[in-house]
């Protein structure tokens, strides 16, 4: 039933236990997204229908997507910018990390 929603929760409550700085946080937040998307996209090829059915109800969508399965309205709309926020900053580190690596 919220089985979706605690693996959320487990993600994301070990990546603040893990973390020590807000950009180790951010990259958490970035790679919970991925991993979640990234099965979602993978279960398609799949043809055991138990495994496809395991992913269903344990692994939600993304993060977005179980935002928008148990909230509503006003505070909905919050998440979802706060969500777009995390996702922003998680875009600059990237692209920081990517030019400061790159010799031109």
């Amino acid at each position: 039933m919220y089985i979706d929603l605690i693996v959320l929760i487990v993600f994301i409550v070990f990546v603040i236990i893990y973390s020590k700085r807000f950009q180790t946080y951010i990259f958490g937040f970035g790679m919970i997204d991925i991993i979640f998307r990234i099965l979602n996209i993978i279960k398609g090829y799949i043809p055991s229908k138990e495994v496809v059915a395991m992913i269903n109800e344990y692994i939600p969508s993304s993060v977005p997507g179980v935002i928008s399965k148990y909230t509503t309205g006003v505070f909905e709309t919050v998440l979802i910018f706060t969500y777009v926020v995390i996702m922003a900053i998680f875009l600059y580190y990237v692209i920081r990390i990517f030019i400061k690596r790159k010799k031109f």
